[in-house]
């Protein structure tokens, strides 16, 4: 998985810790993990090229529902992990793997793992 760069979105630090430990345990060293809590860090951190994004839906800023439409017409894959409802996603965007907090790591590293190797 060489050139791998994960997004993680989640303005919740010891959430983030979790999600970025959970996800670097199935990484190659050579991932880039890029952990950020608001929507203008991930905003700025989407500008490059990403392999895969986790993204909380309410952060510091407002909600990821933009910047989901923007990985999704660019062809970037994600996922959303929060707390809030399935249903509470615009319905352009309610095909998208969704899970839900509390989650387990071993969830978030399948999730993880499937589309990178879909990706490979």
């Amino acid at each position: 998985m060489a050139n791998t760069r994960v997004l993680i979105v989640e303005d919740d630090p010891f959430i983030a810790l979790d999600l970025e430990a959970t996800v670097g345990d199935g990484l190659d060293g050579d991932a880039e993990l890029v952990v950020v809590g608001s929507l203008d860090e991930a905003n700025k951190a989407a500008e490059a090229p990403l392999s895969f994004a986790l993204l909380d839906i309410d952060v510091i800023g407002g909600k990821t529902f933009a910047l989901a439409q923007a990985l999704a017409s660019r062809g970037t894959p994600f996922a959303f992990v929060s707390g809030s409802l399935p249903a509470d996603l615009p319905e352009l965007l309610r095909a998208v793997p969704f899970v839900r907090k509390p989650f387990s790591a071993p969830e978030i590293r399948r999730l993880v793992e499937n589309v990178l190797n879909a990706e490979a």
